[in-house]
């Protein structure tokens, strides 16, 4: 590495780096035109990633022997530089001790069975995402990446995420029903469905590939404007609600594998402390801005009902604090499972749980009835009582069962004392005899009928058998369909492109059957058509028409063949409001294609674009639009930054750099995978220009009017900006035109 950066063993970071960005510049293979830049770019590339970190140039300087292992020449490079399932390793500048006596053995307490994994890793996913690398004896890479996986697999393994690893050599089979069919495969799973990671094998890239895997709306960003909105949702949700204040701008990735780890039972919100409009929420709380404070709120939301503070948040600090903290004070029985935890069945008699629920309505009737309860319930805490609540209407057999139907509760709210004898549905109760109301004298019976119970468990003398209760918020079944669907058609994508190819080849050669006689079809009756219509005599109204069109004013040949008589071409001006829907959130495998222009140029750009793309106006995945370069400049330049030799490299001693002309540039923006492609405008001086002509509609109207042409010199060297636009729209069509990605689309403000 020090040989291919040209710096000495002594030399500091900065001429380290200062060497990096010169080779970098001078070999990057969009710039270097010579067929081994490529080869160079990667070997400088890799030369400064070990040398950029102190830890692995340590080891290189104590280990590593540049004179046999820097493959440099091509014959070289092609033996040692391998691609595995699109990620790369690169076995330079590594000795690789096949010796199992020298092999990290830190992997054992990982080791995947087939049963194991099916019986307790898949259903454990549903709690916490996995990373799981599959591994095999005399594998290069796999020992190329073991440093960087034992430094993940530790820290994931400490903020919550699961480790695996398969031995392929020893478990075809759980390899096989992963989709691995090389090794090193890294891939992650969660809810069941797994995900195989394609970038380089290096921290950053694990750890952000371990935090896609996780759903987007797992933690909400709380500020002054949302947070009580954020707190009230506890009756709705009928969970508690978790706030965790640090001064961290990104949600902590261990936050988040608690969040999923917790979804069933808390709703989180994050707030960043170092934001403005955060003051009033810390203050009100009184936060200590210096160390993550953690706080759990129940019914009431103007006090915690918990809070944790450390210097520090570690999991099982978190976890202790989450699990005392899962249900409110009073919950409300929504499903089955959430009446089986906090009433479980009897295992014997030291271990009696007993459940007091109120059978209730919604609305303002019966409000003060579930206060007065809840107050209740607060000052009467035990471990061995659970406090609920259900809605009549909505658990009707529940209510039924235990009320039998008694007049005196119609319309009113009851309370039941209840045990639950079996899995089955048996249960032992006692209604209060009177409906509640919430009134002291309740309050006594309630109370006298508890003290009763700790001494006499035979009080609970009625029993009855209650069916399951009903999920509440189960989502309809529509929506369920249609996530089931959009898992399957994942599912078909990531295997159509990761799987083995033998296996696809029957499926495929299928479908491109069924394409072929398909695409065959349209054309036999696309030409059968335009036949009969050739055949067939004009309409009157047709001879009308063409008798119409003769009295009116003739183009030139060229124009007329250019001009559409029929439509236009709907180009809309891309700005902030429309900018979401045009471009971040198109749908999948729809561009939009955008114009460059200024106020001054707007009206002949517009028109010469017209005419280019007309003939592509036909495809629904083409839509066209228009930036304003007076108004949102900035946003093209930080765009063109990603195009190499589309903008130059900004000179603060520059003066002119500012003034670069970007009118006639053409973009063809893809939202959904965030890439473009760039058409730079046409010079007039170049082969096949025509400087002379003038193609527009309104140039032709004037020739043809006045018998002389009327685009002026300036127009018209606008206008060849947009020259052979056509041929790059074809180009694009096609797919030949060159990419440039960016991380993501940035705000147009």
């Amino acid at each position: 590495p020090y040989r291919v950066l040209g710096v000495g063993r002594g030399s500091s970071q900065a001429d380290i780096k200062k060497a990096y960005k010169r080779l970098a510049r001078e070999w990057h293979p969009d710039k270097n035109k010579d067929p081994g830049a490529e080869d160079k770019f990667i070997q400088i590339s890799k030369a400064y990633e070990i040398l950029s970190n102190e830890e692995k140039r340590a080891n290189f300087d104590r280990y590593g022997d540049a004179g046999e292992s820097q493959g440099f020449s091509q014959h070289q490079h092609r033996q040692f530089h391998r691609f595995h399932d699109g990620f790369y390793f690169d076995e330079s500048f590594f000795h690789f001790p096949f010796n199992s006596e020298r092999r990290d053995t830190s992997d054992e307490k990982y080791l995947l069975h087939f049963s194991h994994y099916v019986n307790e890793i898949v259903p454990d996913s549903f709690k916490k995402p996995y990373l799981i690398k599959i591994t095999s004896d005399w594998c290069f890479s796999c020992i190329h990446i073991e440093p960087v996986w034992k430094e993940v697999a530790q820290e994931l393994e400490a903020l919550g995420a699961g480790i695996g690893v398969v031995h392929a050599g020893y478990e075809r089979r759980l390899a096989h029903h992963l989709g691995a069919h090389s090794t090193p495969t890294l891939l992650g799973l969660i809810n069941g469905k797994i995900t195989f990671f394609h970038n380089a094998v290096v921290r950053e890239n694990l750890r952000q590939f371990v935090e896609n895997l996780l759903p987007g709306n797992l933690v909400e960003k709380i500020t002054d404007k949302n947070y009580i909105h954020f707190l009230s949702d506890w009756r709705k949700d009928n969970k508690p609600h978790v706030l965790l204040f640090d001064h961290m701008p990104v949600v902590p990735l261990l936050y988040k594998l608690t969040a999923f780890a917790y979804r069933d039972y808390l709703s989180f919100g994050y707030v960043y402390v170092g934001l403005r409009g955060t003051e009033e929420l810390s203050s009100q709380y009184n936060i200590n801005v210096y160390s993550p404070t953690m706080m759990i709120f129940k019914e009431h939301i103007d006090r915690p009902a918990d809070v944790v503070q450390a210097r520090e948040m570690k999991k099982q600090l978190i976890d202790d604090f989450l699990s005392q903290n899962k249900f409110l004070m009073v919950a409300r029985l929504t499903n089955q499972r959430l009446f089986q935890e906090l009433c479980p069945v009897k295992k014997s008699h030291r271990q009696r749980k007993h459940c007091v629920v109120l059978l209730t309505g919604e609305g303002e009737k019966f409000a003060e009835a579930y206060e007065a309860f809840l107050t209740f319930a607060v000052a009467n805490t035990k471990d061995t009582l659970k406090f609920v609540y259900i809605y009549n209407e909505r658990q009707p057999e529940f209510a039924d069962a235990l009320l039998m139907d008694e007049e005196k509760y119609r319309g009113r709210s009851a309370v039941v004392i209840l045990e639950r004898r079996n899995n089955a549905g048996k249960i032992a109760y006692k209604a209060l005899e009177e409906a509640w109301q919430g009134s002291k004298e309740d309050n006594f019976i309630l109370l006298d009928l508890l003290d009763q119970l700790r001494t006499d468990p035979g009080l609970l003398s009625s029993e009855t058998v209650v069916a399951d209760l009903n999920d509440e918020l189960a989502p309809m079944f529509l929506i369920r369909w249609f996530y089931s669907t959009l898992d399957y058609i994942s599912d078909c994508w990531d295997s159509l492109f990761h799987s083995n190819w033998r296996e696809m080849m029957p499926l495929l050669s299928l479908l491109f059957s069924v394409l072929f006689i398909l695409f065959g079809t349209v054309i036999v009756q696309a030409f059968s058509d335009s036949s009969d219509t050739r055949d067939s005599p004009p309409s009157e109204k047709e001879e009308t028409a063409a008798k119409t069109e003769k009295n009116d004013v003739s183009f030139s040949k060229e124009s007329n063949s250019r001009i559409p008589k029929k439509g236009f071409v709907e180009v809309t001006e891309l700005t902030d409001i429309n900018y979401t829907s045009n471009l971040v959130r198109l749908r999948p495998g729809h561009m939009n294609v955008v114009l460059i222009l200024s106020n001054s140029t707007k009206t002949p750009l517009l028109q010469k674009f017209a005419l280019e793309v007309y003939t592509f106006t036909g495809s629904s995945s083409l839509h066209f639009s228009f930036l304003s370069l007076d108004k949102h400049r900035e946003w093209l330049e930080y765009l063109l930054e990603f195009a190499q030799d589309a903008a130059p490299i900004p000179n603060q001693y520059d003066k002119h750099f500012l003034e670069r002309d970007y009118t006639g540039y053409v973009l063809a923006l893809n939202g959904h995978k965030k890439y473009f492609c760039l058409f730079k405008p046409h010079r007039s001086g170049d082969e096949g220009g025509t400087p002379g002509s003038c193609e527009d509609y309104d140039a032709s109207l004037h020739a043809e009017a006045r018998g002389k042409p009327s685009c002026s010199p300036g127009s018209r060297s606008i206008k060849n900006k947009l020259h052979k636009l056509s041929f790059w729209m074809e180009r694009l069509l096609e797919g030949s035109l060159q990419r440039f990605y960016i991380p993501s689309w940035p705000a147009l403000d």
